[in-house]
């Protein structure tokens, strides 16, 4: 057998602390678990049943690699409506396997050998990854509560080099759920322009934001159309995590090189799913409205319960369904705490370390459960941090 027999891409990443959890979760009995980001909705009837009727009228052949006319269609009027910016349907949207295939392809089609990508640390896992499966450099910024867990613009401004080629944007960001106000954004937008960089937005949380909070997007000031991909989905919005649809917006030449990509790899998303995606994007909001609203109680619900427990703190979330609790005050590591609490009292959180250095001394706990199992969970959590 050849040396060297897996490819240095392969070996770029590993497995995240949240599937470690997850997985360790399961070998356990009555274990209450705040580790995977998944909406506890099925998803809405209505979405269901046009998926039913595209069934019935034999929509089940290959897609267009580019996604489902109807569904491009679909998500220009949406971005539109959201954004106040308007899309070509036929060479500025790309339909695709999920946020993550729309994040990975971004990454695949921008970033060569050695370029560089910043991400804030902390950061979801897949936007440190993706860069290094181009054999490209992440280059992690620090964020903290200083800066509502966001980009301080002057701050990242000294980590960009001639080699940098794009920076990764997430708000509402998973795994602090911090929401980046129109002020931020605007300097972000100028440092992009300055600096001639492209922007990736993930924005699959735009809709789960709550209290007076207001959802801003970097297309929405002037010169940021040309250099933005917006990534989406419809897992989190619409309770549809296991469709794997989702969806990519941006300027036609990078969505060409995206579909590119695409074609060879995945060819197109599953084509009935498609259509279920359009009725979500068409059909009544209502759920969404109900899903948001219940996530904004079992929000009020863990932070009053987190923050009444000696030595543990969370401030205020803006959006999303992940608080980031600062733990540092109980004397463990991220990783000693999550074992410990986990084999002690089947309480499952994921270490703040696996989402980048500046998260160790954390735990993100997804608060996406019933609100009698989060009650319990607090519950042990408080007499876990009394036996200490």
């Amino acid at each position: 057998m050849k040396e060297n027999l897996i490819s240095r891409r392969a070996n770029s990443v590993g497995r995240t602390k949240i599937r470690k959890m997850f997985e360790l979760e399961k070998t356990l009995d009555n274990v209450i678990s705040f580790t995977v980001g998944e909406p506890d909705f099925h998803t809405p009837e209505h979405i269901v049943r046009a998926c039913e009727r595209a069934l019935a009228e034999h929509k089940t052949g290959y897609a267009p690699n580019q996604g489902v006319l109807e569904l491009r269609e679909a998500v220009a009027e949406r971005t539109l409506k959201t954004h106040g910016v308007k899309y070509d349907p036929e060479t500025e949207i790309l339909i695709t396997a999920g946020g993550m295939n729309a994040l990975r392809a971004a990454s695949e089609a921008l970033v060569n050998q050695g370029d560089e990508v910043i991400v804030p640390d902390p950061y979801w896992c897949n936007h440190f990854h993706h860069p290094l499966m181009e054999l490209g450099v992440a280059v992690a910024v620090p964020v903290d509560a200083a800066s509502n867990y966001m980009y301080d613009v002057a701050r990242l401004e000294g980590y960009i080099t001639e080699k940098t080629k794009t920076i990764i944007l997430n708000s509402p960001s998973n795994p602090t759920g911090r929401v980046m106000d129109r002020a931020t954004m605007k300097k972000l937008c100028e440092l992009c322009i300055k600096h001639d960089l492209i922007l990736i937005s993930d924005e699959v949380y735009e809709h789960i934001i709550y209290d007076d909070t207001e959802f801003v997007s970097p297309v929405m000031f002037d010169g940021m159309r040309e250099r933005t991909i917006l990534c989406n989905s419809f897992s989190k919005s619409y309770a549809m995590t296991g469709w794997r649809i989702g969806y990519a917006v941006g300027p036609a030449d990078i969505i060409n090189a995206m579909l590119r990509i695409n074609e060879n790899t995945l060819a197109s998303p599953t084509t009935f799913a498609q259509y279920a995606a359009v009725e979500a994007l068409r059909g009544p909001q209502d759920d969404v409205k109900k899903m948001v609203s219940s996530f904004e109680k079992r929000r009020d619900i863990l932070l009053e319960g987190i923050n009444k427990i000696p030595k543990l703190s969370c401030p205020k979330l803006q959006g999303a369904f992940y608080a980031f609790v600062d733990i540092r005050g109980t004397g463990l590591s991220d990783d000693e705490f999550c074992e410990r609490l986990l084999l002690e009292k089947r309480v499952s959180v994921t270490p703040g370390s696996g989402f980048g250095a500046n998260g160790a001394g954390h735990v993100r706990m997804s608060y996406a459960l019933s609100e009698d199992d989060l009650r319990e969970g607090l519950l042990r959590i408080g007499e876990f941090i009394e036996t200490l």
